[in-house]
């Protein structure tokens, strides 16, 4: 029997979770292996162009550039600059089209998940199975990207093994803030807004590509609270053998953007299906 939300349940109740979100995951992965080459290559070709023209193209323009830190201001090299924040920017992008697109595939052109609740499986359960699928799928991304970074050898800080589940989390945090949309969504082309007028902006106010310190004041104020600002704030030290400072402020603001971004997509979800 499908497990759909009562209509006079509140879809804002808490999250009605249990393990039975694992067999899902596990779907979503044995689906994903029969593309695992294309699928990767498509995610990690981007950011290596992105690290390819402007590390090396710009960055042969910039030379250094000035970070600060926990421990005084910091002379690196503008591809080491880059790369700390293109590989959180690489984990949004990945979690984000996974959480949309395919997630959006599954639940509303392929109707997977109405198949899944026929089984003993509740729709709280496929939302937290898909969000976790989007943040491992994304660490996929991630992970390549890091490796060929090594290669590279923009880094080798040993606190790279601290930055591998920083962006698992950063993965988590934008699957739950995409799956928002994912449950508001009409069609394919609504993503175009998601990625318009929200990733594409944070992606060049969160310290990617220059400083935040040369942001006006106004802007730097909302800079500091978007959730990709904060991962780049923590990863980007690790990159240069640093601890990163305000190591709680910046977990606390990404915490609070995962819940309260869960819930509201999972109250969404339960809403459109209550249709």
């Amino acid at each position: 029997m499908m497990t759909t939300p009562h209509p006079t349940q509140s879809v804002w109740r808490p999250p009605q979770l249990s393990l039975r979100f694992w067999p899902v995951f596990l779907r979503n992965l044995l689906v994903w292996r029969k593309l695992a080459i294309p699928s990767l290559v498509g995610n990690i070709a981007e950011p290596l162009m992105w690290l390819v023209a402007f590390g090396y193209g710009m960055g042969a323009l910039v030379g250094q550039i000035t970070v600060a830190g926990a421990s005084g201001d910091t002379k690196v090299p503008y591809i080491l600059f880059l790369a700390s924040g293109s590989i959180c920017m690489s984990a949004m992008q990945a979690a984000s089209f996974e959480a949309l697109y395919s997630a959006f595939s599954r639940m509303h052109v392929q109707k997977t998940w109405d198949g899944i609740m026929n089984a003993p499986v509740g729709l709280d359960d496929i939302v937290l199975a898909e969000m976790l699928w989007a943040a491992f799928k994304s660490l996929f991304t991630v992970t390549a990207i890091l490796a060929v970074m090594l290669a590279l050898g923009i880094s080798y800080s040993p606190l790279l093994l601290v930055a591998w589940p920083i962006l698992l989390g950063v993965g988590i945090t934008f699957s739950c803030i995409a799956l928002i949309f994912n449950a508001l969504a009409k069609g394919y082309d609504f993503f175009t807004y998601y990625f318009t007028l929200f990733l594409t902006p944070m992606m060049f106010l969160s310290g990617v590509f220059f400083p935040l310190e040369q942001l006006p004041m106004a802007v730097r104020v909302i800079a500091d609270w978007l959730p990709l600002s904060n991962a780049v704030a923590l990863v980007r030290p690790l990159f240069m053998d640093q601890w990163p400072s305000n190591f709680g402020h910046h977990v606390a603001v990404l915490v609070v953007y995962t819940v309260v971004s869960f819930w509201i997509a999972l109250a969404l979800t339960r809403k459109r299906f209550q249709k």
